[in-house]
């Protein structure tokens, strides 16, 4: 395994006017802070890209859609600087979907925890099948859904977004997910999902570019203020991952 692949990518294909973004690590597609940098700027550049209609995004394998931060990253944050430029990160790759002037269509074929929440919240339309249970753990680690919180809450609403918040340790079904508002269709296999996700984008080529681009907008009104909201909320997750309780809390999860 070639010291890239061990650290986990970012790879982008463009086909028919499509643009499909996948992000892989190892460790059940965790996001270390170089694998969220080039996932913002993959996802940036597929916005401005002219060839491109649509943007599909995935992660790789069958299991795991997105585990979340870097556990190995989070115990390694020494001081207030470095938790913010990593929980920037998320941030970064949230508002980067936020202005992408094209639809992202979600595709989620496992389950999401944390940080993988905020992504699957922050695409505009999400398919996943019916293994995408869903948990924010982040309290359960001493720290808090701060910087993903925004997405998630846009999509469940606030009573979804504080049942997961604060329940911390428990999984959702993806049928919760579903019914929550945070997908829009679950199906019992992946050949199923990618048959729909196909059709749907299939129908979304034929579409006026200005109007998709046009309801975006409409779609994301009132979140203009997530550059500063954001990274006020980077700032809170780094804080508390200085603290001895953070710490030892993420010692003991890594244990497990």
């Amino acid at each position: 395994m070639s010291e890239a692949i061990h650290q986990g990518d970012v790879t982008i294909s463009v086909t028919d006017e499509v643009a499909t973004i996948e992000f892989f690590h190892p460790l059940s597609n965790s996001l270390p802070g170089k694998v969220l940098a080039k996932l913002a700027q993959t996802i940036t550049d597929a916005g401005n890209n002219e060839a491109v209609k649509v943007i599909l995004l995935q992660s790789s394998g069958d299991r795991a859609f997105c585990a979340g931060a870097s556990f190995d990253e989070l115990s390694s944050i020494e001081d207030l600087e470095t938790g913010k430029v990593f929980f920037s990160g998320f941030a970064n790759v949230i508002n980067a979907m936020r202005k992408c002037p094209k639809f992202i269509i979600g595709r989620v074929q496992g389950k999401a925890v944390g940080g993988g929440v905020g992504l699957a919240s922050s695409v505009d339309y999400c398919f996943a099948t019916k293994h995408a249970a869903v948990k924010l753990s982040e309290l359960a680690v001493g720290i808090g859904p701060f910087v993903v919180g925004p997405a998630v809450e846009r999509k469940l609403g606030l009573s979804g977004m504080s049942e997961l918040a604060i329940n911390a340790t428990e999984w959702r079904s993806a049928q919760w997910a579903e019914t929550c508002g945070l997908y829009n269709h679950t199906f019992e296999t992946a050949e199923e999902m990618d048959a729909a996700i196909a059709a749907l984008i299939g129908r979304l080529k034929k579409s006026n570019p200005e109007a998709m681009q046009m309801l975006k907008k409409v779609f994301w009104q009132g979140t203009e203020n997530w550059d500063n909201l954001l990274a006020e909320r980077a700032a809170m997750s780094g804080k508390l991952v200085l603290s001895d309780f953070t710490k030892n809390a993420i010692a003991a999860f890594k244990k497990k």
